[in-house]
């Protein structure tokens, strides 16, 4: 009985290679396995089975919206290209090590001449992992730690802490994300944390103590993210020749808003983008849900970029906004220009 059989080469992340028949995954030195190949290229498949091996504590029933799409093949071709997309969603899932394909004939008492096996062999991550670097910049020196639980209760959600100790500050954050099932990119998180931002420019120094959640999702080529944020704020003076404007703001204050983001991004990559661009427009409301804050922001960022000769790049940005107080006075117009920038 012939085999095909069809392994991805490098299962690295997002990034595997084209699954393919490689010629060392297959016996040649017997005719009978040459002609069922000839036979299995030639003639309509049918994908009779699914096996994915390796599962520990993940569920199996967010696993089959991403191979659904492999019963659907109708040729061997056809069966290599949608194994090979199913695998990239596996990993863009972020609960595996590596994932790798194999497609064999059928077996068993309801085989069918032309049918199929599809076994997707996986390794999960760890359930915990961790990192630590070290940061300098902005006159400070920084120590962060960082904790991570993948597949926390087996449908790819994650739990994420970060600590940063400073020489200055000190910041943190926790957050929990989870995916819709069979939509990856409609997915809710939550986020606790502790930031603190210094602007020697305005002697101004601000320590945000909140909780947000969002929620993102995409219609045809435009990601959106809905936001709610609460935050409680603590504004200082860093030095004594700080403002009057500074001054008078200085002290805690609670801010609750509403915010939406729309982005549009064709760029090849999110880090050092050679080609593509990106539109990224945002609103804010604050004060309608609580707080005693209250103003309408308006800002976006346009990214555009260009591969030239001998391997450069072009690339240009413009960003802007709008920040409009509805009840305070205009002085706090400049101050909060001042913290955003």
């Amino acid at each position: 009985m012939g085999t095909v059989y069809a392994r991805s080469l490098d299962p690295l992340p997002m990034q595997g290679p084209e699954l393919g028949v490689q010629a060392d995954d297959m016996d040649l030195g017997e005719p009978e396995h040459e002609e069922k190949q000839e036979v299995l290229e030639n003639k309509d498949v049918v994908v009779q089975h699914v096996h994915i091996d390796g599962l520990g504590r993940t569920k199996e029933d967010i696993l089959t919206y991403e191979i659904a799409d492999v019963f659907r093949a109708k040729s061997l071709i056809d069966v290599m290209k949608k194994s090979h997309e199913a695998r990239q969603r596996l990993l863009r899932m972020g609960i595996f090590r590596h994932v790798e394909v194999v497609i064999d004939t059928a077996e068993g008492a309801n085989a069918l001449p032309n049918g199929l096996d599809v076994t997707f062999e996986v390794k999960e991550l760890r359930r915990m992992t961790g990192s630590y670097n070290t940061m300098v910049g902005n006159n400070e020196g920084s120590m962060v730690l960082g904790l991570k639980l993948p597949n926390v209760f087996g449908r790819a959600e994650k739990l994420t802490f970060q600590f940063s100790y400073g020489t200055k500050e000190t910041s943190y954050g926790l957050s929990f994300f989870k995916p819709q099932p069979g939509h990856f990119e409609r997915n809710f998180s939550i986020n606790l944390y502790k930031v603190t931002g210094q602007f020697p420019w305005s002697s101004l120094r601000e320590t945000d103590r909140g909780v947000s959640t969002e929620f993102s999702f995409p219609i045809w080529r435009t990601n959106h993210t809905l936001k709610w944020e609460g935050v409680w704020r603590e504004l200082g003076c860093l030095a004594r020749t700080a403002s009057f404007a500074v001054r008078e703001e200085s002290g805690q204050s609670l801010k609750s808003s509403l915010s939406h983001t729309m982005v549009i991004d064709t760029r090849n990559s999110t880090i050092l983008p050679r080609k593509g661009a990106l539109l990224k427009i945002n609103q804010e409301l604050a004060g309608y849900t609580g707080g005693d804050v209250s103003f309408l922001r308006e800002d976006f960022e346009i990214q555009l970029n260009k591969t030239l000769f001998w391997d450069s790049v072009l690339s240009t940005s413009l960003w802007g906004g709008m920040l409009l107080p509805s009840t305070k006075p205009p002085t706090e117009k400049n101050i909060i220009c001042a913290v955003s920038y």
